[in-house]
């Protein structure tokens, strides 16, 4: 009986030892089941394995291709393989001893969306801010080519190098959950291109800026406001998914810092700076959106006016490279910060990045820009960029301009459009000689102003008080 007893214990023992001396793949939770891949590109894909300064093979399923890669002293290892055109179901199996393997796996278009609260905001609404349009958004939402990546919420002091989350295929039961902006963007992009697209979502409501740059990318700004919160969010969420193949990045952020404004003009284009630094795939797409009108000031009259972070948001089209931005005058409410009309945001950014990054043609890509004025008497003349075939309000009266003159007192100014719809003519019986223009240059304001196919312009102002 003691013999039997001592075999099988025997037995048991080298079960374990045999078993601990196969070896273990582990990857980073974005690297799963469903996952999709940037198409026509080198992708870099990593993880850790139990062993160490060991080869580790990589096999695609689509050109059966085989990469080796050692791992480090730490058992860490990366390794770019390329994808092809569009197209799967594929699979990935690594080796470095044991097999691991990673089904579903889409090739086709990925982008990442980041900011602040209306970037989180969901498609099925949270707490009292509800989504337009959402239920028949969920009911029709089944898509296996759309699939959705949500990065866990989470601030740290220190960089992480994984995060919480799995890819989940657009349906009635994942897109409620999912980010509304982000969502609507990747279905109109489906819809148009007709490949697969993949979202990896990174968001946290009433974030500011610095909270999302690495603290290398922060370090030059020394009298931040909030300077115990910088990079936090970078650290947590972020950090994480840096280096995963994207197309480009959609940004929604802004309401945080409508206290300085000036400042932002440096942070942000330092942000976009950093994280392409970061992501050492060269100067990728980064479109943004521009803050909808909201009363942030609650009608008192306290703070400064949220216009001027509009504004800085148009200098910033002229700080970031291979950037654009979408305005969102028309969709602001008095009484939310968070816009109920996301399905326009989405769509907004989806034209954006159709006529910008995929070069499709016979449209406008965004709103009119102010360009120019020139006075003529008691008028100022307006001329504008992007107006596609002109100018318009949709039938409803041209509003929302003031003017000023020598004393730069503003006053309500009366606005018709110029010839052809091509320029805007404003003037005021109270100003004689007007040498300076705003439009919706107030902290909320429900904007007018179109070109034809239905972009908005953004606020502006020509002088600089």
């Amino acid at each position: 009986m003691k013999r039997s007893c001592f075999i099988i214990v025997l037995f048991v023992s080298f079960l374990l030892w045999a078993g601990g001396v196969q070896a273990r793949i582990t990857l980073p939770s974005f690297f799963s089941d469903g996952m999709v891949l940037q198409q026509q590109s080198s992708v870099a894909i990593w993880g850790n394995s139990d062993r160490k300064l060991q080869k580790v093979t990589v096999k695609t399923s689509w050109n059966n291709k085989k990469y080796t890669v050692t791992t480090d002293e730490s058992g860490s290892w990366k390794v770019k393989v390329e994808t092809p055109v569009y197209g799967g179901p594929y699979h990935i199996e690594m080796n470095d001893g044991e097999t691991v393997r990673i089904n579903d796996v889409l090739i086709g278009e990925v982008w990442l969306c980041s900011g602040q609260s209306n970037m989180d905001m969901r498609v099925g609404g949270r707490y009292s801010d509800p989504v337009i349009g959402s239920l028949d958004a969920i009911v029709t939402s089944g898509n296996p080519d759309i699939r959705m990546f949500t990065v866990g919420s989470k601030m740290t002091s220190e960089p992480l190098t994984d995060c919480e989350g799995e890819w989940q295929e657009a349906s009635s039961e994942t897109v409620p959950g999912f980010s509304a902006a982000g969502y609507f963007f990747a279905r109109k992009l489906n819809q148009v291109l007709g490949i697969p697209v993949g979202i990896i979502h990174a968001s946290y409501g009433g974030s500011r800026v610095e909270a999302w740059m690495s603290k290398e990318g922060v370090a030059p700004y020394k009298d931040l406001p909030d300077v115990h919160n910088a990079s936090i969010l970078y650290n947590g969420m972020l950090s994480p998914v840096i280096g995963y193949g994207i197309r480009g990045c959609l940004w929604y952020q802004g309401e945080a810092n409508v206290d300085a404004p000036d400042l932002y003009t440096q942070l942000f284009p330092s942000l976009v700076s950093d994280w392409r630094q970061q992501w050492g795939i060269g100067e990728f797409p980064f479109y943004y959106a521009q803050i909808a009108p909201f009363n942030y000031n609650k009608g008192e009259g306290k703070g400064k006016n949220s216009a001027y972070l509009r504004e800085a948001q148009v200098k910033c089209l002229h700080l970031i490279p291979s950037s654009g931005m979408i305005v969102l005058t028309d969709v602001g409410d008095d009484r939310t910060i968070h816009p109920m009309e996301k399905e326009t945001v989405g769509n907004r950014f989806a034209y954006l990045v159709l006529g910008r990054t995929y070069d499709k043609k016979g449209f406008p890509v965004t709103g009119p820009l102010y360009k120019s004025m020139q006075t003529e008497g008691n008028k100022i003349i307006l001329s504008f960029d992007e107006m596609g075939k002109g100018l318009t309000t949709y039938r409803q009266p041209l509003n929302g301009f003031e003017v000023a003159g020598e004393d730069r007192v503003f006053h309500p100014a009366n606005a018709r459009f110029g010839k052809d719809a091509q320029t805007v003519v404003v003037s005021s019986p109270e100003v004689e000689h007007p040498v300076a223009v705003r439009y919706a240059f107030k902290d909320y304001v429900k904007g007018c102003l179109y070109n034809m196919s239905g972009l908005p312009a953004s606020s502006f102002r020509t002088d600089n008080w």
